[in-house]
């Protein structure tokens, strides 16, 4: 269907038993594969987005070591796109329950943005919005914004 109607899709990393032998390079031979799958299905290079699946058959552990590495799923050549907000790697860190984790959010958006990340995914917009409005100046991306 997203070939079909030419829809951006979202390749999200996931594993079914979560065994790597080189995380990251795990992590990017399986979208690579998830990729080509949706090529063969008519899927427009152009329409694809890929997310290293922060929370998704991964410890602690290997969550933080995908953030740090982050910048590595750029190999890729699509857009990248993070969704960490309010994810238990917050509430862990920090020790917070979930309504009160989106500064923690906010830090991996901008540490996100710093790797590489094109896209994130929030829960409190507006605050994160501000982040990246800033974030995009501070990084020299995008036009003059006002407001």
């Amino acid at each position: 269907m997203a070939a079909e109607f030419e829809a951006p899709i979202i390749l999200m990393h996931n594993r079914e038993k979560p065994m790597y032998y080189s995380l990251i390079d795990d992590i990017l031979t399986d979208l690579k594969e998830s990729i080509q799958i949706a090529l063969d299905a008519g899927v427009k290079a152009e329409q694809i987005i890929v997310d290293p699946g922060i929370g998704f058959a991964k410890t602690y552990e290997e969550n933080i070591k995908t953030l740090q590495q982050l910048d590595r799923l750029r190999e890729l050549d699509y857009p990248v796109l993070l969704g960490t907000s309010r994810k238990s790697i917050i509430a862990k860190t920090l020790n917070l329950p979930v309504d009160e984790r989106d500064e923690g959010t906010g830090a991996t958006v901008c540490y996100g943005m710093m790797k590489g990340c094109e896209i994130v995914r929030v829960h409190n917009v507006e605050m994160n919005v501000r982040m990246v409005k800033m974030m995009d100046k501070l990084l020299g991306k995008g036009g003059e914004r006002n407001g």
